[in-house]
């Protein structure tokens, strides 16, 4: 396919790396599970893809995220892909349990605000700062790469817009903590550029530089291209996006589908910047995912190509 014709931007970074979310953050919002098969082959599918960072499963107690209770089955199904594995892990129960599987790379999980740390985690952002501190230092005790994940970066449903100095604090506590990585999520997908520049201006600011940064945008509002494009200015090359546009969260009934991969990719592939993802692959990979969910994938550049096809 010629489409779309590349126009370089000098400007702007000559590769980025997609953090792929859909095996764990798109699944685990559905209503109904997966089979674990599914899931194993829906993996495998991302990696032939090009994807070379699939997020695989999450070490969660089932009770909380019931979707994703098949971890232990799934991993052993998927862990000698040649491919980054991560998985989340809340706490050094869920450690252990990713240990005992041979995972290389975890994830925790914190919030910007006090509404949805007490929601998600059911603790302050305080004492969940503190509960992750012994997880993360065992990880890298292992020899483990550990990424922070940090919610509610830009906007909250229940405390509205969160201040800039508000996000800075908790990503420069995970920073010191030890991840290597720190996420930034629009999870109600309530961001705008300008908010976004803000935002990693004020981390750099801080000390927290964009190399060590990554932006995780919901499409709620019809923005998560245009802030990716805000953020990849700011020299962020990093981004989490999602198979097909599965995904939300939970714990925020306002937050819809993240960041679809087709939709980050097409407008990658236009400026000339390195994914490394086949797109024609990727797409029909989130074709089959979606009859496997019998509904149709959100994802605008899904739907165009394999309507052509």
């Amino acid at each position: 396919m010629s489409l779309p014709m590349t126009v370089r931007d000098p400007s702007l970074p000559a590769r980025v790396r997609i953090h792929e979310v859909g095996a764990r953050d798109g699944l685990q919002n559905e209503k109904t599970a997966v089979p674990t098969g599914v899931k194993a082959e829906f993996v495998r599918r991302l990696a032939a893809a090009g994807l070379g960072t699939i997020e695989a499963t999450s070490f969660v107690h089932p009770k909380w995220v019931p979707q994703l209770a098949d971890a232990e089955d799934l991993f052993p199904l998927v862990r000698d892909l040649p491919v980054r594995l991560p998985v989340l892990v809340p706490n050094e129960r869920g450690l252990d349990r990713a240990l005992a599987l041979g995972a290389r790379e975890v994830a925790v999980f914190a919030s910007a605000t006090e509404s949805f740390a007490k929601a998600n985690l059911n603790r302050t952002v305080d004492e969940a700062l503190a509960m992750f501190a012994p997880t993360v230092t065992r990880a890298i005790e292992a020899g483990l790469k550990v990424r922070g994940y940090l919610s509610m970066c830009f906007g909250d449903p229940w405390e509205g817009a969160v201040p800039v100095e508000q996000v800075v604090r908790v990503t420069r506590a995970l920073a010191e903590m030890g991840c290597d990585e720190l996420s930034l999520g629009d999870t109600i997908g309530v961001a705008t550029p300008g908010h976004v520049a803000a935002l990693l201006t004020a981390l750099n600011e801080a000390g927290v530089p964009s190399s060590r940064l990554a932006v995780h945008f919901h499409d709620t509002y019809g923005q998560a291209l245009s802030n990716t494009l805000a953020a990849l200015r700011h020299g962020v090359t990093t981004v989490d996006a999602s198979a097909g546009g599965l995904g939300g969260c939970p714990y925020a009934k306002s937050a819809t589908g993240n960041l679809a991969t087709e939709d980050l990719v097409w407008m990658l592939d236009g400026l000339g910047i390195e994914t490394g993802v086949d797109l024609a692959a990727l797409t029909a990979t989130s074709v089959w995912m979606a009859e496997q969910l019998g509904r149709p994938s959100p994802s605008r550049t899904v739907r165009a190509l394999s309507h052509k096809e």
